[in-house]
């Protein structure tokens, strides 16, 4: 082996490190997967569904209502929840219908989901404090969310993304909204 060999492979090398680096700092700080566990996001959502994750959105955009996000939770670990609520609003849920500072707010990706009657002063707020949000499940009866004091209002440094794709099953991939 000569000179010109070890520095052709040692270019090499340094490529395919790069090339490593650049893809794992992706799987960090841009984009992930993660999958589904449980039915509270029901129908929209399901079971084993596998998703991607883009992380650096919401470091460049506000969180929306009806947004659908990864968030972590101590005791829960992962959850994927529907952004509700957002700061300064006033939220409460009055014959299955949504209201955002007394405007009735549609929700269509429910269903034939019902919400339980719920304002937010029982969870000891009169309005949304600034940097958290209310989240909630879309299968409303069988979810663990904001409506739970357990998991609360949820304070923005805990979301991890926006739910951008299903990639699985195969026969449901698709752009969620």
């Amino acid at each position: 082996m000569d000179w010109l060999d070890i520095k052709e492979f040692i270019k090499d090398t340094f490529k395919y490190i790069i090339l490593i680096v650049v893809v794992l700092l992706i799987a960090i700080y841009v984009v992930g997967l993660q999958q589904v566990i449980g039915p509270s996001m029901e129908p929209t959502l399901k079971n084993g569904d596998i998703i991607i994750l883009n992380k650096i959105k919401y470091k460049f955009t506000s969180i929306k209502r009806k947004d659908i996000v990864s968030l972590y939770d101590e005791e829960s670990k992962y959850l994927i929840k529907r952004i509700i609520g957002l700061p300064g609003e006033y939220i409460e849920y009055i014959d299955n219908n949504l209201y955002v500072d007394g405007a009735i707010v549609g929700e269509i990706y429910l269903e034939n989901n019902k919400t339980q009657d719920f304002k937010l002063t029982d969870l000891g707020y009169n309005k949304i404090p600034e940097d958290m949000y209310l989240v909630l499940g879309d299968n409303r009866g069988n979810s663990l969310d904001s409506r739970d004091p357990k998991l609360n209002l949820i304070h923005k440094k805990n979301i991890l993304g926006k739910v951008s794709f299903r990639i699985w099953p195969l026969n449901k991939i698709s752009k969620l909204k």
